[in-house]
């Protein structure tokens, strides 16, 4: 008996007797700084309002949500725009804004809370006292916890692209 002798050539080897076409090259990646940017400024609003809510909720600053509002910024900021190195420094500085305005609107819920009136009306139509207010109250736990918001929106924004 004789053995069916196989056709010439290897169907998967991509040589000429292959029987498709090699695949194209995949497109290059693009990075989409401007959404980027846009996300994590949106991440920056919405993470700084939580950040308050808890913090005039319990009238104190937790490290742990500095450092969420940070990674969320960066982490976001980087899933989107991609690797852009300018990326990391937006969102360490958008991470700084969020958690002073974080630390704002605790404030504003506190004075809502002793005063009356919603914490949104305080924080629209008081914004230069509720200032004031930030600055007489800030200590060195206050400009840590900026500090390790920035630090987390970096890191977070390397980590999303490792």
């Amino acid at each position: 008996m004789s053995q069916p002798t196989p056709p010439p050539g290897n169907p998967f080897a991509g040589g000429p007797a292959a029987p498709y076409p090699p695949a194209p090259a995949p497109a290059p990646a693009r990075d989409k700084v401007g959404l980027g940017l846009v996300v994590a400024l949106v991440a920056a609003l919405v993470a700084a309002v939580a950040y308050g809510a808890i913090g005039g909720a319990i009238e104190r600053e937790i490290g742990y949500a500095a450092v969420g509002v940070g990674f969320l910024v960066g982490f976001a900021a980087a899933k989107v725009g991609g690797r852009n190195p300018a990326l990391p420094v937006v969102a360490a500085i958008l991470s700084i804004g969020a958690v002073y305005l974080g630390q704002l609107v605790a404030i504003a819920v506190i004075f809502s809370n002793v005063v009356g009136g919603s914490a949104p009306e305080i924080l629209l139509e008081d914004f230069g006292m509720l200032m004031d207010a930030w600055k007489e109250t800030a200590d060195a736990m206050s400009y840590l916890f900026l500090a390790i918001g920035a630090v987390t929106a970096f890191a977070g924004a390397k980590k999303a692209n490792a």
